[in-house]
């Protein structure tokens, strides 16, 4: 069964900084791009990042461009989301995914709450 946890979701203040990780199984992780999406009240899901299978291409939202880092460790299936210099709009549940030919794989979701 394919499976995605995160961790690493918590309250920080404005400013702070927090690296969400999602650690998969039940596939070939190395074979798979991953992403990250959040979703804030009210709104819809976003796409915030998204990393190559090797790690080698990154792509990122306009939004936390220069802010938020993607990065995998294939040898321990997981993805990670290094946030910086965070904002109260970065507040959302933040979920990693991976989209596969026929279905696209979701974690659980974890709450990022940016607020002093």
């Amino acid at each position: 069964q394919v499976q995605l946890v995160e961790s690493g979701g918590g309250l920080v203040q404005p400013g702070g900084s927090l690296r969400l990780s999602c650690t998969a199984s039940g596939f070939t992780f190395s074979a798979s791009a991953m992403r990250w999406y959040r979703q804030a009240p009210g709104k819809e899901r976003e796409l915030v990042a998204h990393i190559s299978s090797a790690g080698s291409i990154t792509n990122y939202a306009d939004s936390v461009k220069g802010r938020f880092t993607i990065s995998r460790d294939n040898a321990q299936n997981t993805v990670h989301l290094q946030m910086n210099s965070l904002k109260s709009d970065d507040t959302a549940v933040y979920y990693c995914c991976a989209p596969m030919t026929m279905y696209t794989y979701w974690g659980q979701g974890t709450q990022v709450t940016v607020s002093s």
